[in-house]
């Protein structure tokens, strides 16, 4: 049966065709529908872990006890896992195991767009990477081979065009593979020193045996046609490369790491000019220059961003390096805080109150964007916490203050919170609980106790805080900008480590607007304050010569933020009858 299927159901249907027994994950886009989809199949056991690192941990203990494993992630999350992944190669596996990054070339939804494939060679595992959302399925039953053939874990690489993009695919029927037991061998599974020593030769070994498979795999296959224009490339690039230039040769690589260097020799000696394609760093390149062979590619290409069928035929064209990338001559549209976003209140507050704000990942990292404009420092996941703690040790003075989601606390920020009290710091962590993982979709977290198929036990903040060793931990409703101003400027003013949790739920989780608010144009002097909180119910409009604010009802959530900065309380809440 075909079907039609996103890049990221089509991996999830693969695995599930090809027996897997557990699936974890932390949500982070563009990987998220992964085991959202994979969650509604039959016979999977799926999970949403704390972070990163968890997930594949959890999947490193499935797979010992004998049973196929899914681990699924976006880019920076392998910087999470980075830790358990490269000792993973050396220890293998039990059940076989697959870990999926999903890398964001052009930073749709990230904070950087580092390129994975450097985590194959670094960790010496062996990657695949599809080209469209049939190889996505396909492709799980090659990964799940090589996986328990070569002992080995295997990196499964996508990018967000592949994740989200749609294709055709043909499904079948799950295939059940009997688990393989928890066989107890030290030498394998426990790295001491002196077992890691004996390990470490197997894994040089194992990759030999790698490049000799890659030279047979079909998947990894010369497409001759004029011999005049030859491409090595791999990936989305495949498709580009393809539509750009549909009568060149084409070399496409599906194990991109370790490369079949001999099937690269011959591809090369049977065309006149050679170019390598690919996103982001010169992956591939470097390594076939290795080889000896003159080749193009990033002098050409861009490093930056996605490429694209005209980039492709640019470069080639015209043999040049592009300074910039262009995108389509559209209107801009900044993201920003949905109305009544419980986020909102916070940071005007912290405005109001000159704060120094240290930063983290999530729906309130728009924080930073006017007109609220109150976001210092965005990192990485939990890095705000740790940031305040050294600014405090620095000595700068001032209000200073980290915001940190409820996700992303259990996620990173329990640690630095716990390095704030070991190391007698005075910092304040806001930690802004809107009872879900907002960003990514809507997910559950240990705060709520909603796991991903439904069973899962609810871990309470104020519990685990105070259980940290905070004892100033302070829960106020963000809608009440006086109540909070109050509270924010005397836990910034103590000298000991403080945590106020600011909770309301995600106006998506919750059944509508609590009410509406509108302008009394009679009392409204058009100042303009109201539209600095940033919400898109609240415009400007000129009529007879003079500008006032009017609130698009139909937009408004009636949280009340705006009418509580007004300077002639000219905004009156209407609650819904």
């Amino acid at each position: 049966m075909k079907v039609l299927l996103s890049g990221d159901e089509a991996i999830a249907r693969g695995a599930w065709e090809e027996g897997v027994k557990v699936a974890s994950a932390y949500p982070g886009t563009p990987s998220t529908e992964i085991l959202e989809a994979l969650a509604t199949m039959p016979g999977v056991y799926a999970q949403w872990s704390p972070n990163e690192k968890v997930a594949l941990e959890v999947g490193i203990g499935a797979s010992m006890a004998g049973v196929r494993v899914l681990v699924a992630m976006k880019h920076v999350g392998l910087n999470v896992a980075a830790d358990p992944f490269m000792t993973l190669s050396y220890t293998g596996v039990g059940g076989g195991l697959v870990v999926v990054s999903a890398d964001d070339p052009a930073l749709y939804s990230s904070q950087n767009e580092q390129d994975n494939r450097h985590y194959a060679r670094m960790a010496k595992v062996p990657m695949l990477e599809p080209s469209d959302s049939e190889e996505c399925k396909r492709l799980m039953g090659e990964a799940y081979t090589i996986s328990e053939t070569f002992d080995t874990p295997v990196l499964f690489r996508i990018t967000t065009r592949i994740a989200h993009g749609k294709g055709v695919v043909e499904v079948g029927e799950r295939r059940e593979v009997p688990s393989r037991g928890l066989k107890l061998d030290p030498a394998k599974w426990v790295m001491l020193p002196n077992f890691a020593r004996d390990r470490h030769p197997l894994v040089e070994e194992r990759l030999e045996r790698l490049v000799s498979y890659g030279e047979s795999l079909p998947d990894n296959r010369m497409e001759m046609r004029e011999p005049q224009l030859g491409f090595i490339t791999s990936g989305v690039a495949y498709q580009y490369v393809r539509e750009a230039f549909p009568q060149a040769s084409v070399l496409k690589l599906t194990l991109t790491y370790p490369l079949p260097r001999d099937k690269i020799l011959e591809f090369a000696s049977r065309v006149k000019r050679l170019f390598v394609v690919e996103e982001l760093d010169p992956f591939l390149e470097e390594q076939v220059r290795a080889l000896g062979l003159d080749v193009v590619g990033k002098r050409v290409f861009p490093r930056v961003g996605e490429l694209s069928p005209e980039l492709v035929r640019a470069g080639v064209d015209k043999d040049y390096r592009p300074t910039w990338i262009s995108f389509s001559p559209i209107p801009p549209r900044p993201p920003t805080l949905c109305p009544g976003c419980p986020h909102r209140g916070v940071f005007v507050v912290l405005k109001r109150l000159k704060a120094t704000v240290f930063g983290d990942i999530g729906c309130y990292t728009l924080g930073a964007l006017p007109p609220l404009s109150t976001l210092h420092s965005c990192i990485c996941m939990g890095a705000g916490v740790g940031m305040v703690h050294g600014a405090d040790k620095a000595g700068e003075g001032g209000r200073k203050v980290a915001v940190i989601g409820d996700s992303t606390f259990y996620h990173s920020g329990i640690t630095g919170l716990a390095d704030i009290v070991y190391n007698d710091g005075v910092s304040t962590v806001v930690i802004m609980d809107n009872g879900t993982t907002a960003m990514t979709g809507k997910q559950g977290h240990p705060g709520t106790g909603v796991a991903l198929q439904g069973r899962g036990r609810r871990i309470p903040l104020e519990s685990l805080v105070k259980g940290l060793g905070v004892e100033r931990v302070r829960v106020v409703d963000p809608y009440h900008l006086g109540t909070m101003e109050e509270v924010l400027k005397e836990e910034m003013e103590a000298r000991e480590p403080s945590v106020v949790i600011t909770r309301r739920p995600c106006t998506l989780i919750t059944p509508g607007p609590i009410g509406t608010c509108r302008v009394d144009q009679e009392l409204c002097i058009g100042c303009g304050i109201c539209v600095k909180v940033g919400c898109i119910a609240l415009a400007m409009v000129e009529e007879g010569g003079e500008k006032k604010a009017r609130i698009a009802e139909h937009l408004c959530y009636g949280c009340g933020v705006c009418a509580q900065v007004c300077p002639k309380e000219a905004i009156g809440e209407v609650e819904n009858g």
